[in-house]
């Protein structure tokens, strides 16, 4: 005779939610009593218990999961891509959400909760459980769970009732999708609905597997619109090279190309040719180049001719920091394949000027102090200094923030000292108008 422990996995299909969640905790206790998972489980929840004894995960409570201090949330926010589509994923997903009586959670690839939202009454419930932002929910402290279960997978998972090796979720039903960068397929986060369980419906899982893959394709487009805009730049660099090379974006998709016709549309740059300029990097589908920093991207020449011999390495870039003209701030970068520039914002103007007063680079810590006067203020630096990063490339480096090796950095800043950046009121930039200027 067949008890609930002992029924095939085929009929859970069959069962209501609350037998399901009922034969679900005879399994789990059966787990946990005898060590091992017994077979009728679904195969992603099973294999997932199967990992939460080998951790020794308290079956209780999990362990702790430790919030962020508001600076690192922050930060994480802000860098994070996820950020680009929260408009496209509160569409897809907060009105259902709310309607249920359920709510939207944002996690990271680490697990950790960014950004919390839907029905108040049940985010007042989900912090009894430490369902929190800045909250962390991999699977090694919040055991099977929709966010830490997608997150191992790598696949949009459902995990309702007693599914959820701890306990104390057992009153909770989630349905989670990982979202992955387009450019890299790296794993960004995952996209995930909670609520109660006795009002969850299982076809919310397809709807949040929809939304991520639609959040997907708005990164995509963001991506191709990036592209547009480098093969824009790249169109009259290109042009003035009598050889061959390639226009390349920092996750080294092909923009723009001269000479060549590379087998593959990405042409991915070792991490020290993408964080220091001119090479020589050897690619196998095009030889030895020479790296140069373009706005958001990088311009790849081949080195070798037609006959095998190295062609001469690039010559030492040039940048100027235009600082004269009020409002008008720029950089410009000469090398050997020619010149751009790139109009600065007045955030931009400031650190590029306080990098260029110290050659020996700046920490994050040491910035906040030049901007702020405050060094705790860290968290916005890092975040001006990523997007500035992303529009300059190799051109800045980093630990510490600095101009990259081989630059020779040239600021042109107004006849009169009190004219430097007159908007501005960071203690490094007034420092610099009672000092001998550049």
């Amino acid at each position: 005779m067949r008890t609930e422990a002992t029924r095939p996995a085929d009929s859970l299909a069959a069962l209501s939610p609350a037998e399901s969640a009922r034969l679900m905790a005879v399994m789990r206790d059966a787990a946990l009593s005898r060590g091992r998972l017994p077979l009728p489980a679904r195969p992603v929840i099973g294999q997932s218990w199967d990992r939460m004894l080998r951790l020794g995960l308290d079956p209780d409570r999990g362990h702790d999961r430790g919030l962020l201090s508001l600076d690192e949330l922050e930060r994480r926010r802000q860098a994070t891509r996820l950020a680009d589509v929260l408009p496209t994923l509160h569409s897809g997903l907060l009105e259902a959400a709310e309607a249920a009586g359920h709510i939207m959670i944002i996690a990271d690839a680490d697990g950790r909760v960014l950004w919390i939202d839907g029905h108040r009454g049940i985010r007042r419930h989900a912090e009894g459980i430490a369902l929190t932002e800045g909250a962390h929910w991999a699977e090694e402290t919040a055991g099977t769970s929709g966010i830490g279960t997608a997150l191992a997978v790598r696949a949009p998972v459902r995990v309702h009732s007693a599914e959820h090796f701890v306990r104390a979720f057992h009153t909770w039903s989630c349905a989670a999708a990982p979202v992955r960068d387009p450019r890299d397929g790296q794993l960004l986060g995952v996209i995930d609905i909670s609520g109660p369980a006795p009002t969850a419906h299982p076809t919310v899982l397809s709807l949040v597997t929809a939304t991520a893959r639609w959040a997907e394709g708005e990164l995509r487009l963001a991506h191709s619109r990036e592209l547009d805009a480098l093969r824009a730049l790249a169109a009259p660099v290109l042009a003035r090279i009598p050889g061959k090379a390639a226009v390349v974006d920092r996750h080294g998709w092909v923009a723009a190309v001269t000479g060549i016709s590379p087998r593959d549309h990405r042409l991915p740059l070792p991490k020290a040719a993408r964080e220091a300029p001119y090479g020589p990097v050897w690619l196998p589908s095009l030889g030895t180049c020479a790296v140069e920093p373009l706005p958001g991207g990088h311009l790849l020449r081949v080195l070798d001719g037609e006959d095998g011999d190295p062609a001469a390495p690039a010559g030492p870039g040039h940048l100027v920091l235009d600082v004269r003209h009020p409002h008008h701030w720029s950089l410009t970068f000469s090398g050997p394949s020619g010149a751009w520039t790139h109009g600065l914002s007045a955030r931009h103007a400031e650190l590029l000027l306080v990098l260029a007063a110290h050659p020996e680079g700046r920490t994050a810590a040491q910035l906040a102090h030049d901007l702020f006067g405050d060094p705790t203020r860290t968290v916005t630096v890092r975040a001006a200094m990523s997007r500035l990063r992303g529009r300059l490339g190799a051109v800045l480096t980093h630990r510490p923030y600095r101009f990259a090796d081989g630059i020779r950095v040239e600021v042109r800043s107004p006849d009169r000292r009190q004219d430097l950046l007159p908007f501005s009121v960071a203690p490094a930039i007034t420092r610099l108008r009672s000092e001998p200027l550049f």
